[in-house]
């Protein structure tokens, strides 16, 4: 007994850091990751698009299918920042108590997340919300394991410390510290989705930068990457053009550019 009593400080303390040293390890494995996942090559596209601008993305979307590619403008970045992958999709919607148990709640979501590719871009939609969390830490860190590229949600997000800490890209519409569970629950997985405006599909390719988020359909994005490049490399050329004219207006009419 008086060997115990003796140690009993040592258990306390072995106690009270493990928790500590186990988060730290999980997080470490996943930064291993997805320091690992970023060394596979990108195919092309998504190669090219990481080149280019959101902005130019937005402008090519709209003159090669003649629709808005463009997400809301209160999608912004939570954390992170350069996002560029090929969609994996959630749908969440109301449910009753019962409905929106933990596991119900995040279902879908946890199944995307948990079969994502490399490089992978999670959308989540919460239908009707945007004062509900569509994910937090622990979705977040299986997100990093999994080396996804990052997460579009159309809700909230929470936890957003240990986003930031993570170095997960997160797009979201607000932030909220509001639970799913007893409130929503997910109804599928890998389905077209309506987010922030937009429809979004299994495949299309998202791109997401400082001025927002947009969706690229994936049967156009060789056209819309190659208008991409086009409007780049038209303003390179505007920008001596206007120093040396002093003219926004004559550069306009010259390159037909704005």
């Amino acid at each position: 007994m008086t060997l115990i009593r003796r140690h009993r400080p040592v258990y306390v303390l072995l106690f009270a850091v493990l928790p500590v040293l186990l988060l730290t390890a999980v997080l470490g494995y996943a930064f291993t990751q997805k320091r690992a996942a970023k060394a596979t090559p990108d195919d092309p596209l998504i190669a090219g698009f990481k080149k280019t601008y959101a902005a130019s993305v937005a402008d090519a979307v709209e003159l090669v299918t003649g629709k808005r590619g463009f997400m809301s403008h209160d999608m912004k970045a939570v954390s992170g920042g350069l996002m560029v992958g090929r969609a994996v999709t959630s749908l969440v919607r109301p449910a009753s108590p019962e409905n929106a148990t933990p596991a119900l709640s995040t279902k879908h979501s946890v199944e995307m997340i948990d079969n994502a590719k490399p490089g992978e871009v999670g959308v989540i939609v919460m239908e009707g919300t945007l004062d509900i969390a569509a994910m937090g830490n622990l979705m977040a860190t299986a997100a990093v394991v999994r080396g996804m590229a990052g997460m579009v949600l159309d809700g909230a997000a929470r936890d957003v410390p240990d986003l930031r800490k993570m170095g997960l890209t997160v797009y979201a519409r607000s932030t909220s510290p509001a639970t799913a569970v007893g409130r929503y629950a997910t109804v599928a997985r890998n389905i077209p989705v309506e987010c922030a405006g937009v429809t979004v599909r299994p495949g299309d390719i998202i791109v997401g930068g400082e001025d927002g988020v947009v969706v690229v359909p994936q049967e156009r994005a060789e056209e819309v990457l190659k208008k991409c490049q086009e409007i780049d490399e038209r303003e390179i050329k505007m920008y001596p053009f206007i120093k040396k004219h002093k003219s926004l207006q004559k550069a306009i009419e010259a390159f037909n550019r704005i």
